[in-house]
């Protein structure tokens, strides 16, 4: 299959290329498009082959659930049993935005986008490209992130042209995207509600509106056995292909273990690197050193995370040591990404001696 790749501006958006878009869709083929968070996988949500033929080309388990992209509040009933008082209270609060709802789903949503459940993840994003696109292609898309599984999740479309070009019909390249992190998601089918994964909506944004929620104990912890309610829940995912480890504690210490886990992996012959910030990247001695931005800017290392990770993978890097992110707000969904994609491989320096 010949993916065709397309330009197209925010500020000036193609009409013509988002008919085109919307009619793939509406045919049952798929289309990758950027989000403010990170880019989609797009196919018609309400066509079982549609999410098939998703599955299949991000090389994704069936029972991750997928997310329903929407571009009005109109569409919501037609998808889900009931719209409860807190999601139209969110959706006031967040929508459009990175927020993903979790609720009753409708007999017209198919099992084949919710991984079998009978719960559908809902969001409107707030990307002018993205809510075009999905009103050409019927009103509901479902969009995992546009990169093979497991892989970090796409900024720009380069990388969604190396992990699913000609597995898919086309790519709106609307350039980088804004935020680089997925969307929070909270399951509004609990009482109280319950953050799956964490996001630029903050859990003190939500308890701002709610007044109450909890977070999934998984969030920080390795996965359950369990069927995931959510994406990125069960699965390893975000991983480069070296090894990725995090250090957590006072910054001499971190520093030191780091240093000396680079001198030991080159004389084994790796290719070496680092993730740290501008206030600490000079200290170490790895083959590709890579920055975040100031530390105490998180939107910044947040939005870095992903690119970073994708240049390890281009720049054939085997061994990553990473400082650690701990906090709270945004903090959380960046320590979030970094345990999945090092598959929980976390040294605290205060307790651990070489």
């Amino acid at each position: 299959m010949d993916t065709k790749v397309v330009l197209i501006d925010e500020q000036h958006i193609d009409d013509e290329l988002i008919r085109e878009a919307g009619r793939i869709i509406r045919a049952g083929g798929l289309v990758a498009f950027p989000t403010e968070t990170v880019y989609g996988l797009g196919g018609d949500a309400l066509n079982p082959a549609s999410s098939k033929k998703i599955y299949e080309a991000k090389g994704r388990p069936s029972d991750n659930p997928l997310i329903v992209h929407i571009a009005d509040m109109e569409s919501l009933p037609a998808i889900v049993e009931n719209v409860p008082e807190t999601a139209k209270k969110l959706a006031a609060a967040f929508w459009p935005g990175p927020l993903t709802m979790i609720m009753k789903k409708a007999a017209a949503v198919p099992g084949e986008t919710t991984g079998g459940l009978d719960t559908v993840a809902v969001r409107m994003p707030s990307h002018s490209v993205a809510l075009a696109f999905i009103e050409a292609a019927g009103g509901y898309v479902a969009a995992p992130s546009a990169n093979r599984s497991g892989r970090p999740s796409p900024t720009v479309a380069d990388y969604v042209v190396e992990d699913l070009g000609g597995r898919i019909e086309m790519i709106l390249d609307g350039g980088d995207v804004e935020l680089g992190l997925e969307s929070t998601i909270v399951d509004l089918t609990v009482e109280p509600p319950v953050i799956l994964r964490p996001g630029f909506v903050t859990e003190e944004d939500l308890v701002g509106v709610l007044g109450q929620v909890e977070q999934d104990a998984t969030l920080f912890a390795d996965d359950s056995g369990q069927a995931p309610k959510a994406p990125g829940m069960k699965y390893r995912h975000y991983a480069p292909k070296g090894e990725l480890t995090i250090v957590r504690g006072s910054a001499a210490a971190v520093t030191d273990y780091i240093n000396t886990g680079l001198s030991e992996g080159r004389e084994k012959n790796k290719k070496t690197g680092v993730i740290a910030t501008d206030e600490t990247i000079g200290s170490y001695r790895a083959d590709v050193p890579r920055s975040v931005g100031k530390r105490t800017d998180v939107n910044a290392v947040a939005k870095g995370l992903y690119r970073i990770l994708r240049e390890f993978d281009d720049e054939g890097v085997e061994l990553i040591y990473s400082e650690s992110f701990d906090g709270g707000g945004v903090s959380q969904a960046v320590m979030n990404r970094l345990l999945k994609a090092a598959g929980h491989r976390v040294i605290d320096v205060s307790c651990t001696r070489r």
